[in-house]
């Protein structure tokens, strides 16, 4: 008898598989309180409410997003009116990025969508399993943040390189 663990009890493959219902539900739920944005818009959009004036570098690094596609990212908000570009203060071949007001008043907005997409995410756990899920989560993910091509930024990190 073979006793090795089948593809589907994989971490990367339940991983995988957790990454595909999350943004599901984050569409479903943002979609259906008439909204149109990606899980990695908000992301950046909240990013900035917390780091407003950092570079696109940085700010991939605060996101764990890959620094050669946030660009778009960024492009797409900025074409919204959600996200404004000006000189950076110590870099001139860098952009700050700022969030507009029109981009903080969408994140007020949906904010209430996002919170029911995360309770739905975490629906088949109780209150204690998915406190003990999000901290065993956190820290899988923190052993091997550097393993990562879009590695995120420690916490101060930004600050060192903003």
């Amino acid at each position: 008898m073979n006793h090795t663990i089948g593809p589907t009890q994989k971490p990367g493959f339940l991983a995988r598989r957790f990454q595909q219902i999350a943004v599901a539900v984050f569409h479903a739920e943002v979609a259906a309180a008439g909204f149109d944005l990606t899980p990695v818009q908000y992301s950046v959009l909240t990013a900035l409410v917390a780091h407003p004036g950092v570079d696109q570098a940085t700010l991939a690094g605060l996101i764990a997003f890959d620094r050669t596609t946030i660009g778009g990212v960024v492009d797409r908000l900025a074409q919204r009116g959600f996200v404004s570009r000006r000189a950076h203060p110590s870099d001139r071949r860098a952009r700050a990025l700022e969030i507009t007001a029109e981009g903080a008043d969408l994140v007020a907005r949906i904010e209430p969508a996002v919170q029911r997409a995360q309770r739905v995410m975490l629906s088949g756990l109780d209150t204690g399993e998915a406190a003990e899920f999000m901290r065993l989560l956190a820290k899988a993910v923190d052993g091997c943040n550097d393993l990562s091509r879009a590695p995120m930024l420690a916490m101060g990190e930004e600050a060192a390189r903003s």
